[in-house]
């Protein structure tokens, strides 16, 4: 059974519900055309809030155009799942979607997406976007599958108040792996009732535990997943298992979350809603986007955050060259293949990416700007405390490998991950299983050792 099937299997019974809250085609309801828009509301409300803007502002300037907005109320694995089973039957595909970019590839082979090469070929503002943005809604064709929302990179955010507690000077930036277990061993020995870290780990964490957590690590050993010079996916690398031994540290070393948490479809949310404002985690792996659930008007408004929260840069293993490391995606909007109204799609996309709304949701999401007019504007600069810190990373960030198998490697991660936290394999034996179920989906021919 491959990875898609299970995908599919996995919704279980909510999938008749959400086909019946869908089931709306596009196309003609009396004199109204209507477009759905599909994307996730989950945790933070900043996406669902400009959505409702966008809508405005759309239905506003198309008269006799209906915008139906779609919110999938899912966490991340089962978002993708839900997408995945709207996306299979034309009554229920969304117009457009909201899609994350390392899904594009094997969207856009799946046959879920529409090419919008022709839409972008004549958009003005297509030239305000980086070449690295426009790069992210490429097919494994070529051709363009979305536009990019925004970026984000990643960094370790700290306690203040927690850190000094424990006797580790403020403001904080570690320059090896050695150094910020050793802040956490110091949280555990000083600061009793308090977790000391978290990095994504688990079944649970979905991606995130191969994004925020395993890639954030291995982008600071020197190694990667995949060799782009050859094309071809990394086995038996040294830095996966040092990668898999630093997770071990955490989480056998009593210094991560309980599994309480990391088992829970809430875990992201469960820390950034709940244990950080409650000064109940000193150290949390994390993106950029972390602090929008703490703005006025964010899920979990907190208006002390940024007297409490520090970020720092998470350093290289070994403090080598360039002494810190980071990873980005982000998320884009796409037009459904079987959307029988790709005009009206696209002019919902290109509106909801224009200057002024990108500007908007940058600032309320705390994304990166892929627009270079937006990035410049200092409105942006002005809008979150942490903006200037996160842009920075941008010059040693680095980036998925979003090709169409990205997803099962992504899930292999996912599975080194549980077994290592959990004390049910070595870090060496996880990462044996890792690159033979590397090999079972690309085949051997499609790997390299190193």
């Amino acid at each position: 059974m491959n990875r898609s099937t299970k995908v599919i299997l996995a919704a279980g019974v909510g999938v008749s519900l959400l086909f019946a809250a869908t089931a709306c085609s596009s196309g003609t309801g009396g004199s109204t055309k209507t477009i759905k828009v599909g994307y996730m509301n989950y945790g933070t409300i900043s996406l669902d809030n400009q959505m409702k803007s966008v809508k405005k502002d759309f239905e506003a300037a198309n008269q006799g155009v209906r915008v139906e907005l779609v919110p999938i109320k899912a966490s991340l694995n089962d978002y993708y799942t839900k997408l995945a089973l709207m996306n299979r039957g034309a009554s229920t595909a969304p117009d457009v979607i909201y899609e994350d970019s390392f899904m594009v590839k094997s969207d856009a082979a799946a046959g879920y997406l529409a090419p919008l090469d022709s839409y972008v070929s004549k958009w003005a503002d297509w030239g305000q976007f980086y070449a690295n943005a426009k790069a992210a809604g490429q097919g494994q064709d070529g051709k363009l599958y979305g536009v990019s929302l925004g970026s984000d990179t990643r960094a370790l955010w700290y306690n203040k108040d927690i850190l000094k507690k424990a006797g580790v000077s403020v403001p904080w930036q570690p320059k090896t792996w050695a150094d910020v277990t050793a802040a956490a061993k110091a949280v555990k020995a000083n600061v009793p009732g308090v977790t000391p870290i978290n990095i994504y780990s688990g079944k649970a964490a979905g991606e995130a535990a191969s994004n925020e957590g395993v890639q954030m690590l291995l982008s600071g050993t020197g190694s990667s997943l995949y060799d782009t010079s050859s094309g071809k996916w990394v086995t038996g690398s040294k830095g996966f298992i040092d990668s898999l031994n630093m997770i071990k540290d955490v989480y056998q070393g009593g210094l991560g979350l309980s599994p309480q948490v990391t088992s829970s479809v809430n875990y992201g949310n469960v820390i950034q809603a709940q244990l950080l404002p409650q000064s109940k985690l000193a150290i949390n792996l994390d993106g950029s986007w972390v602090s929008q659930q703490w703005l006025k008007g964010g899920a979990a408004p907190w208006p002390e955050w940024n007297n409490v929260m520090g970020v720092a840069a998470m350093p290289t293993q070994d403090g080598a060259k360039p002494g810190s490391t980071s990873m980005s995606g982000g998320w884009l909007l796409s037009v459904g293949s079987k959307s029988m109204a790709k005009d009206l799609a696209w002019k919902f996309v290109s509106t909801a990416l224009d200057k002024k709304n990108s500007l908007a949701y940058d600032i309320a999401a705390t994304q990166i700007p892929v627009r270079k007019d937006v990035a410049t504007d200092p409105t942006y600069r002005a809008g979150n405390p942490t903006n200037a810190f996160f842009s920075t990373l941008v010059a040693v960030t680095h980036f998925r490998a979003a090709t169409t198998d990205y997803p099962e490697i992504s899930n292999a991660i996912q599975v080194a991950t549980e077994a290592v936290m959990s004390g049910q394999s070595s870090p060496a034996d996880a990462a044996k299983a890792y690159d033979a179920a590397v090999v079972g989906i690309v085949g051997k021919d499609k790997t390299t050792a190193k």
